[in-house]
Order: structure tokens, then C-alpha cells, then sequence
């Protein structure tokens, strides 16, 4: 059997200071807090109390023993980074604890000492190496970041980002809440207000994390490993009055030789206590874009909408990511009868690539006028020892390894950080993006408010990911009932109006369950664009056995073909388990693994009005406690469906899918 050496993944995990070493590394003058870190560091190995639903603490994410210091000034992020100009990382040292019942009782939320807290690096799932099944049901565990400000002008407003938590955030500021969340996988702000911030001297941020997911949460419980904590990057911006609230540019490609038009969405929020006279303009490449001037009104919003033309573009495809980069600057004018001049207030920047995506009246999914027949790969961001709280190094190889295998796009179940999509931007891989309503029950969805929140999920999505060229499918959802009733319609419906609204450049789509016995639905998903198949013949058997000989999968997908006229129809899941050697007929066994890809690629070969396939998954990740994804012999909570297993080790299917996929022509004339 063919083997790469396995992925030393980089680990944050510091081990925590022995007594000895602690009490060896303090002066005299802090002996005192000394005592203090050595019993936060003792607390801190101690499991949680019988009834606190804490999962035991292994070795977490970034965590260490107390240290002395921990007050920081966040530093300016590059002027080339994707987002606001004037940001700083708030990521890096933070300190933890967990809640055991008491933390609001004991008012962990205006805590100032460092007694009980253990320094953590951000960001941090606390429960990354734990297994469990009271980390996968969660706990509610503290956050704390003490900073100062960076200098800058007294009439700055101040706000924080998160790009994902999970799941519920309740946040205070020098003990006065500020706000609130539910929901990982997609970014949210809070202002800090000035009547609690200090322009000088030591601010305590406090977020009180619940990790526990209930049946009707956005993501619900039970689909992938339930990891709490800080997920992704966390930034400090400084506004001046006026700020971007969301930014949407979305190249329009009338055909592949024709001028490219460009239109801008800029929505802009005053965050200050009067009226603001605001300019903004742009660049796109070396196209000068003035988008207007506009009185945006106090704590009120305004949206700057602008189309220009870009002659002669060069196009963004897998084979040649062409990127343009793209600034917005801001600028705050005279007040009515005032004779000040237009000063710089904000700037933006971002990279766009130019290209066209949609479906043909034939059914097939185009791409700068080209037929998509890509091969790509599934992914869960999941890493042995850190988690979801991916880095930087960890995204990168991710990357790679797809393209190294020949893949040219990448599916997930739920909207992926923003540093990843950066990269499928710069290398040419395409994106479903979708969020994360997943095998939602129809009691659910018959609830209006229900689909409302979906709906909202996905506006989210739309407003902070649209201007990646990387992306070419917004999907409203993954495997909900196979055969729909009228409250599904009711939500397709609702979900592809909204993000028709919001972007009209890509098409909208849905994953479902490739079951023969659910019959042609083309009535309920009459709205959608693009239909994806979770394949899975030969492997699972089917809500009636339906799916155990996988010589039904040809005769099924022409089947969904003469179904869905006018819609592109994509593959977004197979996949089977390998854990182990053994031979060709046992499921579960590497051989086992070899011939269903083969077999399911070859078939796939056959249909030339297919859009893509995806390979389910990449690499190995956590379930949940039990998992047998139908292998007779399972590794729980391993999804070991995995081309990569979970130590890094490439499997021998890894290296049939590789040649198929070179092989394969992902993107030919139609």
C-alpha cells in the first residue's frame, strides 16, 4: 500500500507550568499573584464538578498556566488584508475558564483578577482533543481579553468581530453587557459603547460561550463535532464616525469576450450622534469608480449602489485565478453651510476575480461560457489536535491537498473561514457555500419563525462572502426531507427569492439525499437552479433498501436528469469508510474504498450534462460519539470516509481519485 508520511499538524497545545517552575519564575515583588497562578493552574487540571455538564479537560487548545501581564494593545493588521483598513488582530492571548454553575453567580463577568483564568491562545476550542460525550454535548465555559486601546482620535468609535463562536455569546465590557449571539460558522460585531470603554488604561472583555446546541439551533446538534469556543480570527476596528457595514462587489460577465460590468454595494452605518455628509468612491484594478455622496443620518444606514464597466477583463477560472485588487475609501464632507474640506474616513479593501457562472436552458452549469464538469472534495475543518480553531499553516496544506489531488472545487455543510475562501479565491478552487440547515425535521420548518432564521442565515452569508469569485453556488440547505411537503416549498421558495435579491449573479441550490423511492420532486424545487445529489449506492441501503446495489446509480441519475430539464444537476456527496486493510468485498476496508470511487467516477464518466462531482470527504474528521457511518467495523467519532486520514496519512483511494481527476476534463466548451 502506497503511504505519505503522516501531517505533523502544528499544535498551539502549551503544557501548563509545573508549581516548581512557576513558583522558580517570580520575583519577590509578585509573589503573591504567584500563589494565585499556581492555584489557577491546579484549578484548571481539576474536572469539572459532577453536575456542571463540563466535558474533563484534556490537553485544550492554547492553554497554559496563569501568567502575569496578560494585558496587551492589539496590533494594526495589514493594509492588504481582506476588511476594514483600520483593524487590529484581538486574537493571541486571552484567558479561560470554565463555568461549573456559578459563573454569573460569582460574577465572572466583571472579574479583573487573574485567580481561577487560564491563559489560552485565540483562537481555541477548549475541548479540541476531547472525545467524550459531554464534550460533544457542551458546557458553557468564559472568555476573557484584557486590552488597551491604540492611540487614536477621542471621537473613535470601537467595534469587535468575531468571525465564529460557538454557539450562544453573551459579552459584557468592564462588567456591562454589550450584547449577544447564537450561531457559529458566520461573523458578528458588537459595538463598544463609550460610556464603558477606556481611552486609556486596561479594558476587560468578557464572553460568556455556551456551547450546547439544541434540535431547533442553527447549526443543530449532532452533525459534526460539537467544538466551543472562539473558532476563527478575532479583529478590533476603529471607525470614524462612519463605517462599512457590508461590502458586495459582483462582476457581471455578459460573455466571455465581452467588457465586464461591475456593480457595487456598499452599505455604509454612521455610528455617531448626527448626520454625516459621506463620499465614497473606488478602484477596481486600475478603474477609478466614484460611487456617490449621500447624508447618512444619525445611528442610521445607507447603501451606495454603482455599476461601471471594465473593458477587456482577464477572467478568473481554476486554470488562471486572475484577481483584481479593489479599494473603497470613505471620505466625511462639510455639514449644511459648513467650508471644511472632504477628509479620509475609512478604506476598504478586497480582491475580485471576474467570471461568469450560470445554467444553461439545457441544464448544464457554466463557467465564462465554458461546460463545469469539476471534481472536487468535501471538507470539515477539523484538526486532531486543534479542533476547528484552525491556523493559518493548517488552511494552507488543506489547500494544497486538494489540489494536489486534482480537485478544482471544495464543498463544506456550512459557510468556511474567511482565510480559507481567500485562498480558493487565489487558487482557482471553486465553492458551494452552504449554511448550515441540515437534515432539518419538517416539524421545523412548518414553524415560520424557523424558516425565517434559516433565511436570515443565508442573507448573512450572502452579505459577507458574495464578493469571493471563488464561489459559484449558494446552497439553501443539505439533505432536509427527501420527499417535501409544503412547508419546505414554503422555505425553497422564500430562500431563493432572498438570495436572488441579494445577488442576482449566482445560481441558488439545494443538496438532497439521492434516494430512488423519493421520486421527481420537480414541483417543490421548481425555484432552484442547481439540484446536488448525496450519492451514495453501494453504501448505505436506502430508506428501503433502495441503495444497496450500486448498479442503480446510472439508471438514477438519468432518472434526476429527465426530472429536472433546465437544471444543473451535480453530485455534492459520495464517499465510503476505510479504516483498515482487508479485502475488496468487506466494507470498511481500504480495497472496499478503492472500488467504490472507481466504480462511482466511472459512471459519473457517462454523463456529459453532469456539472461536478464531489468526493465526500477530503480528510477525516469528528462526528459524534458512535459513529458508524455503515462500517461494520467503525473508529467512532471518526468520519472515516476521509481520502486523508485523521493523522495525515493518505490513503491508497486517495491516489485512485487523484489520477481520475487529472484526468478528467473539469471545464470544456459546451
Amino acid at each position: 500500500m502506497q503511504q505519505a508520511p503522516s501531517r505533523a499538524e502544528l499544535a498551539s497545545v502549551v503544557p501548563a507550568e509545573s508549581i516548581g517552575e512557576s513558583l522558580a519564575a517570580v520575583t519577590q515583588r509578585s509573589l503573591l499573584f504567584a500563589v494565585a497562578a499556581v492555584a489557577a493552574t491546579l484549578l484548571a487540571t481539576l474536572p469539572p464538578a459532577s453536575d456542571s455538564g463540563a466535558p474533563a479537560r484534556k490537553a485544550a487548545s492554547g492553554v497554559t498556566g496563569a501568567t502575569e501581564g496578560l494585558v496587551t494593545t492589539p496590533q494594526a493588521v495589514g493594509a492588504a488584508s481582506w476588511g476594514p483598513g483600520e483593524r487590529y488582530g484581538l486574537g493571541g492571548s486571552w484567558l479561560l475558564r470554565f463555568d461549573r454553575g456559578v459563573g454569573l453567580s460569582r460574577g465572572f463577568q466583571s472579574s479583573t483578577s487573574t485567580a481561577g483564568w487560564s491563559p489560552v491562545s485565540v483562537p481555541s476550542a477548549w475541548n479540541a482533543t476531547d472525545q467524550s460525550k459531554a464534550s460533544m454535548t457542551g458546557t458553557v465555559a468564559w472568555y476573557r481579553k484584557d486590552f488597551e486601546l491604540p492611540p487614536a482620535a477621542a471621537a473613535s468609535t470601537w467595534i469587535v468581530r468575531f468571525e465564529s463562536v460557538n454557539n450562544r455569546v453573551t459579552a459584557w465590557l468592564n462588567g456591562r453587557p454589550i450584547g449577544s449571539h447564537a450561531g457559529a460558522f458566520l461573523p458578528f460585531e458588537l459595538a463598544l459603547p463609550a460610556r464603558v470603554l477606556k481611552t486609556h488604561g486596561a479594558n476587560h472583555l468578557v464572553l460568556r460561550v455556551d456551547s450546547r446546541r439544541a434540535a431547533s439551533d442553527l447549526p443543530k446538534a449532532g452533525l459534526w463535532w460539537n467544538y466551543g469556543g472562539i473558532l476563527r480570527t478575532v479583529y478590533l476596528e476603529r471607525v470614524d464616525r462612519v463605517g462599512f457595514a457590508s461590502v458586495q462587489v459582483l462582476p457581471r460577465l455578459p460573455c466571455p469576450t465581452c467588457d465586464a460590468s461591475i456593480e457595487f454595494r456598499v452599505m455604509l452605518r454612521n455610528y455617531s450622534s448626527a448626520p454625516q455628509n459621506v463620499r465614497l468612491k473606488s478602484t477596481y484594478g486600475g478603474l477609478a469608480v466614484d460611487l456617490g455622496a449621500a447624508i447618512v443620518g444619525a445611528g442610521a444606514t445607507s447603501t451606495f449602489i454603482k455599476q461601471a464597466t471594465l473593458p477587456k477583463p482577464q477572467l478568473w477560472s481554476p486554470a488562471s485565478p486572475h484577481l483584481y485588487d479593489v479599494t473603497l475609501d470613505l471620505a466625511l464632507g462639510p455639514q449644511a453651510g459648513g467650508a471644511e474640506e472632504w477628509r479620509p474616513a475609512g478604506h476598504y479593501f478586497l480582491r475580485s476575480g471576474v467570471r461568469s457562472i450560470g445554467v444553461s436552458p439545457h441544464g448544464t452549469l457554466l463557467l465564462n461560457g465554458q461546460q463545469l464538469n469539476f471534481r472536487g472534495v468535501g471538507l470539515i475543518e477539523d484538526s486532531k489536535d486543534l479542533g476547528a480553531a484552525l491556523n493559518d499553516s493548517i488552511d494552507r496544506r488543506l489547500i494544497a491537498e486538494a489540489k494536489n489531488l486534482g480537485a478544482t472545487a471544495i464543498r463544506s455543510q456550512y459557510p468556511l473561514g474567511e482565510h480559507l475562501e481567500e485562498l480558493a479565491d487565489e487558487n482557482g478552487l471553486l465553492l458551494w457555500s452552504e449554511i448550515p440547515v441540515d437534515k432539518i425535521p419538517p416539524r421545523y420548518l412548518a414553524d415560520r419563525s424557523f424558516r425565517d432564521r434559516a433565511v436570515a442565515k443565508l442573507r448573512e452569508n450572502i452579505l459577507t462572502n458574495s464578493s469571493h469569485p471563488s464561489i459559484i453556488v449558494w446552497s439553501i440547505a443539505n439533505e432536509l426531507a427527501p420527499e417535501p411537503d409544503a412547508a419546505q416549498g414554503a422555505y425553497i421558495s422564500q430562500a431563493v427569492s432572498a438570495a436572488h435579491a441579494l445577488d442576482p449573479t449566482r445560481p441558488v441550490g439545494l443538496a438532497v439525499a439521492a434516494y430512488p423511492s423519493a421520486g421527481c420532486q420537480a414541483h417543490y424545487y421548481a425555484p432552484l437552479e442547481v439540484v446536488g445529489l448525496n450519492d451514495y449506492f453501494g453504501w448505505y441501503p436506502g430508506p428501503v433498501g433502495d441503495l444497496k446495489n450500486r448498479n442503480g446509480l446510472s439508471g438514477y441519475l438519468d432518472a434526476m436528469h429527465a426530472c429536472y430539464r433546465g437544471k444543473a444537476l451535480l453530485v455534492t456527496e459520495f464517499g465510503a469508510e476505510a479504516n483498515r486493510p482487508g479485502p475488496v468485498a468487506e466494507r470498511g476496508t481500504y480495497a472496499f474504498q478503492q472500488d467504490f470511487v472507481k466504480f462511482h467516477l466511472n459512471v459519473f464518466a457517462t454523463k456529459p450534462w453532469l456539472g461536478g462531482a464531489v468526493y465526500w470527504a477530503l480528510q477525516e474528521f469528528r462526528v459524534r460519539p458512535g459513529w458508524g457511518g455503515g462500517n461494520p467495523r467503525p473508529t467512532p467519532p471518526i468520519h472515516a470516509k476521509g481520502l486523508i486520514s485523521f493523522s495525515g496519512t493518505l490513503k491508497p483511494a486517495y491516489y485512485d481519485v487523484q489520477k481520475i481527476y487529472r484526468a478528467t476534463t473539469q471545464l470544456r466548451a459546451p
